[in-house]
This record gives C-alpha cells, structure tokens and sequence, in this order.
C-alpha cells in the first residue's frame, strides 16, 4: 500500500478500508510510514472525522500494534476509570482504594498533568518512596495485595497510540473526537479490564467546553467500548468550578486522604461515591457493600495504606511543602458567583504544580488551596485562597490568573450546575 494513497482517501472525504487503517498503523510503528505522513492523515481525520465502522478498527489496530493485559488470574472481577481531566480532579486517588475494598479489583493506568489539567502520576510521586513504573508482574503482584494498583502504562501498551499522541500535540489535531475517543480507548481495552466508567468532564476547566461536545465524545467511546467487549458507562461531570478546595500535586494527595479518612470536601466526596457505585455496578457486583460505607469503617483507608506501600510509597510520609506561600483575600463583601476552575488550574500550573512541556519537571508542594468555594458569602479582606510554589518569581502570575477567576456580587448563583449531568450508556 502507498500511505499518500491512505492520506488521499481520508482527505477527500472517502472512508479507509480495514487494510488500509491496519497497514497504514502498522507501518508507522515500524518507520514506515513518515511522522508527516501520519500528520497529514491526523488533519485530515480531524477535518472529515470517522464513521463508526473505521473508528472501531482504528481503534483495533491500535490496541493490536503492541500488548493486551490479561487479569484471569485474579479472583475478582476488574472495572476501572478514565476521567477526561480537569482541575482539582483528585477523584482516582480515593476512588480505586474505596472500589478495591468493596471487593474488585482495579487496574488503573494514569497519565501526567499537561497545561492547567493535572496528572494523577505526578500526584501521587509527591509520596516519598512511590513508583509510577511498575511491569506487568508487579502491576499483579500490587493487585492481589491490595486489590487496586495505580501505575503509568508500559512501552509495550498501545504503542502506535504513544507515537501517534505525541505528533497530534505537534500538529494542531489533538481535538479530534475520532482521534481522542480511539486513544483513550485504546489504552484501556488494551489494559484487560472488563468493566470501565468514563467521567467525561464539561466547562472551562475541561477539554470539552460545551455538554453536546462532551456528549459526543462519550457517546462515541461507549460505542468503542462496547463493540470490544468491555461493559462500558459515561457519566458527564461539571468541571466548570474545581473539584475540591485543593488544585495541586501533594495538596491534592492530603485532601484525597481526607476524603479516605471518611472527611473532605462534599463534591470530592460525592463524585467518589457515584463513580465507586457505577464501577462496581459495571463489573458485578452492584448488589454488594456500598462504597459510602468503605469510607465511612476504614477499609478504604486501609486498601489505600496497603497500595502505596505495595508501589514502594509510605503512607505516614510527610508531603512536600511548598517554600512560599501568599493568601489572595476578597477585595469587597458579597458571595462568590463564580470560581472559575479554568483560572485555578492555570494558577496552579504558573505556581509550578503543571507543566507546558512533556518533559517539565513539577513542584510536589506547588498548586492552589482555596478557602472558600461556588456561593460561600465572603467579607473584603477575608482569604479566598493560598498560593503555594518554591519560586517566589511564581507567585505574581498565578495570583493575576486566580483574580480572573472569581466573581463577587450581592447574590448567590443562579442555576448553579449539578456535579453529574448526565449518564450514557450503550
């Protein structure tokens, strides 16, 4: 096959043949194919999209071109969760203990912070001692100990998807529906799981700006998820305001542990529960004890202790702490009207917390930790957040970002979004 002759179909509005999507992926693993190639047929993808016939085969090729895990051995049933990224989305960190000790077991692959949205990884390296790199056998090891594992996926995961993620973030075409929902899905069929609930954020903090957008994006992987055999729920979430009072990498880890200690912010604490209840519906096991109560008698906490000490982690460390700190106050009485998790996560992102680059390093003790919330009645002068970075040069910026962030005004909110907006399934 010719790959100008792929790019030329696509760019013309055709549709390409399974030969063409396994060839032309193929190829490109193995060199064959050129990075400007495949540049040309990601614009062309994103400009005349997919049908759902060549999306499921793409997405096929794309889990063949490297490995798929395997959990038979294990004796419980696996579910896991993908969130789409947002601001203060600390949500894996409580969920996959709390999942865990009501009795599945979860395989969970996460990724690093890129711009204002964080990365679970990065969170949970501010643990002194916890390792992100785990191989397959200690990935098992990690799940029969303490029934959860949280982990960076291996080379040999997807590995057209890691090539292709790389140039779509190159080469304007990373808001391609076809191409994130095949990405996403791609890496979590290929990690073995059979049940898997999509948290699809909406709102400036969120990829998906708009819930039509948002909803096409879960509908369609769904569709993916289903099609492979993998019982597959999305749940539209809001991520208009952050999650939580904490936008950070070891603030985040202290807030979640909070939240496992049966305390933390309401929202942080619903949207666990919700999901823990969706996965555990999604594998099985729906009928069994309920994650409310895993938070509430210890064995969330539990699971929790025994999976960062399974990945090398102590769970008595102390975190990181940020060298400098400067509180943001209300500058007039009122109640907020808007905290916008967008401004948040960009403050938390020029505080050191995120990164711009793939290969930027992060601050553990850096980030946003806010003391009031959506609707809470201020006085001027009263603190509305902390900022928290190593770099004092850091902190002018990120305040000038968090001021953007927040309205004052004599009422509360009108109409303001619930957390989880709606629910799709197959």
């Amino acid at each position: 096959m010719d790959a100008v002759e792929v790019i030329r179909t696509k760019r013309d509005g055709g549709e390409l043949s399974p030969a063409q999507i396994d060839w032309v992926l193929g190829e490109y693993v193995r060199g064959g194919v050129a990075d400007e190639q495949m540049a040309a047929l990601a614009m062309a993808i994103l400009l005349r999209g997919m049908s759902p016939t060549e999306l499921s085969r793409w997405t096929d090729a794309m889990i063949r071109s490297g490995e798929r895990m395997d959990w038979s051995q294990l004796d419980r049933p696996t579910t896991d969760k993908h969130s789409t990224g947002g601001v203060g989305d600390k949500i894996t960190l409580p969920l996959a203990p709390t999942v865990a000790a009501c009795g599945a077991a979860v395989p969970q692959l996460s990724g690093r912070g890129l711009g204002h949205t964080g990365g679970t990884l990065d969170k949970l390296e501010s643990i002194p001692g916890w390792r992100a790199s785990l191989s397959n056998a200690e990935m098992l090891d990690v799940l029969r100990e303490a029934g959860a594992v949280v982990c960076a996926a291996g080379e040999g995961l997807a590995p057209a998807d890691r090539k292709l993620y790389a140039l779509r973030d190159v080469t304007g075409t990373v808001e391609s529906v076809p191409l994130i929902a095949s990405s996403i899905m791609s890496k979590k069929i290929a990690e073995g799981t059979g049940a898997l609930v999509l948290d699809v954020k909406v709102g400036s903090g969120a990829f998906m700006k708009t819930r039509a957008d948002a909803r096409i994006l879960a509908e369609t992987m769904v569709g993916l998820g289903d099609a492979a055999g993998v019982r597959t729920v999305a749940l539209l979430t809001d991520m208009s305001t952050p999650l939580g009072l904490t936008a950070g990498n070891a603030l985040e880890v202290r807030e979640s542990v909070e939240v496992l200690a049966g305390g933390g912010p309401a929202d942080v604490v619903e949207l666990t529960v919700t999901l823990a209840r969706e996965m555990l519906a999604a594998c099985g096991l729906g009928g069994g004890k309920d994650p409310a109560e895993a938070l509430r008698d210890g064995s969330a906490m539990d699971t929790w202790r025994r999976m960062i000490s399974a990945q090398g982690g102590d769970p008595d460390a102390s975190l990181p702490v940020a060298a400098v700190t400067e509180v943001v106050t209300a500058p007039i009485d009122g109640v907020i009207s808007r905290l916008d998790a967008y401004a948040v996560g960009v403050a938390a992102w020029r505080l050191g917390a995120g990164r711009a680059r793939k290969e930027d390093p992060v601050q553990a003790g850096a980030g946003v930790e806010l003391h009031a919330k959506l609707g809470d009645r201020v006085s001027a002068g009263q603190p509305l957040a902390t900022v928290h970075t190593d770099d004092p040069e850091r902190v002018a910026g990120a305040v000038e970002a968090l001021r953007t962030g927040y309205d004052i005004g004599a009422e509360p909110p009108v109409g303001a979004p619930e957390l989880v907006l709606d629910r799709i399934t197959a």
